[in-house]
């Protein structure tokens, strides 16, 4: 992708296919994860959790898995709606924002020995690391504590500017690189808030039919600010 001043932006970055025509982007701030992904389905053990804050990219190496496991995914609060036999009728089962207000403890602790006891493959995504979980069946605490865990962490630089570029570059936006540099200084370090800047700055140049600047980068900074989005966020 070329800047409006002729200037190239360069993405160099090994990707991972995910939610379909999007990429998943690799840097040192999530490469444990992806490679803890990668070993599937050599996996040491019958599941794994997946951690990493809201907007460090779980959602899109769930899809990853799912892509490369056939898994199906579902909500932790959903883990009790069907038995372990069908949920994992593939051998593979993601569960998402776990463990949430609603889990049903004994539930997942059945789907994750039916998983070991046929083979099968649960990945967890959470929030937090589950020793922080407050899981009150002692049997699913210790199962849970002797999975293995592949954390995200914050996105480095790498990753941020890489995501920046490729979500304009997804746009067809030309975009000049101190506008990216302006907007890393500026935004949370969230893939989150980097999808919501650039919709609310493409939105922005559509109805002024204006190019992306560093003042339209300013406003929809402060619009966000504004709002609350970005404490939100976190």
């Amino acid at each position: 992708m070329k800047s409006s001043g002729g200037r190239q932006l360069v993405l160099d970055l090994p990707t991972r296919t995910a939610l379909g025509r999007d990429d998943f982007l690799v840097t040192q701030s999530n490469a444990a994860a992806v490679a803890v992904i990668d070993l599937y389905p050599s996996w040491p053990s019958h599941g794994v959790v997946l951690v990493g804050d809201r907007g460090s990219g779980k959602t899109h190496l769930l899809e990853v898995w799912r892509q490369r496991s056939g898994a199906r995914i579902l909500n932790a609060a959903d883990v009790s709606s069907e038995p372990p036999d069908t949920l994992l009728a593939d051998g593979a089962l993601a569960i998402d924002q776990a463990p949430g207000a609603d889990l049903d403890e004994r539930a997942l602790f059945h789907v994750l020995n039916y998983a070991r006891q046929t083979g099968g493959h649960v990945l967890l995504a959470s929030d937090a690391d589950p020793v922080r979980w407050h899981t009150s069946l002692p049997d699913l605490k210790s199962r849970l504590q002797a999975l293995p865990v592949a954390k995200l962490h914050p996105p480095d630089d790498v990753l941020l500017r890489g995501v920046l570029v490729k979500l304009f570059g997804d746009r067809q936006l030309s975009i000049e690189e101190s506008v990216i540099s302006y907007l890393m200084l500026r935004m949370p370090r969230s893939l989150e808030a980097a999808r919501a800047l650039v919709g609310a700055m493409d939105r922005l140049a559509l109805a002024e039919k204006v190019p992306v600047t560093r003042g339209l980068a300013a406003r929809a900074l402060d619009d966000f600010a504004q709002t609350g989005f970005f404490g939100d966020i976190g």
